[in-house]
């Protein structure tokens, strides 16, 4: 059996590419003034040059009663398809504020069922351990 059942083009084309996912030692909350979205101890930073480092917090630790889903999605050919959901605190400023890549292609797959956030729609606060 073929270890990458769905490999991502990128990464075949540019093998050199590096995306690293690493555990946050710390805690990680996401909120929209005093509405607290996300709150998380295990979520991962995904480090990918040039662009800044995100973290992806675990959807267990993500109150989905304070998003909607919207249409929007985007497709990366490193992670795959993103989903988007929009912050209603957060009104038309948290619009696809949250992404997240629900099948994501087999290298990446650490970050199935983890949300990451725009950091110009929501405040993401950290707390290194």
């Amino acid at each position: 059996m073929d270890m990458l059942a769905n490999p991502a083009p990128g990464f075949q084309r540019n093998p050199d590419k590096v995306i690293a996912v690493e555990p946050y030692r710390g805690n990680v909350t996401v909120r929209v003034g005093n509405t607290i979205i996300a709150r998380s101890t295990r979520a991962k930073l995904l480090s990918e040059p040039p662009y800044p480092a995100v973290f992806y917090v675990p959807f267990d630790d993500i109150d989905f009663s304070k998003l909607v889903g919207t249409e929007h999605s985007t497709h990366c050919p490193y992670k795959g398809d993103a989903s988007y959901w929009s912050v209603r605190a957060a009104g038309e400023a948290g619009k696809n504020a949250m992404w997240a890549y629900q099948r994501p292609f087999d290298e990446m797959t650490e970050i199935r069922n983890h949300g990451a956030f725009y950091a110009s729609k929501v405040t993401v606060e950290t707390e290194p351990d």
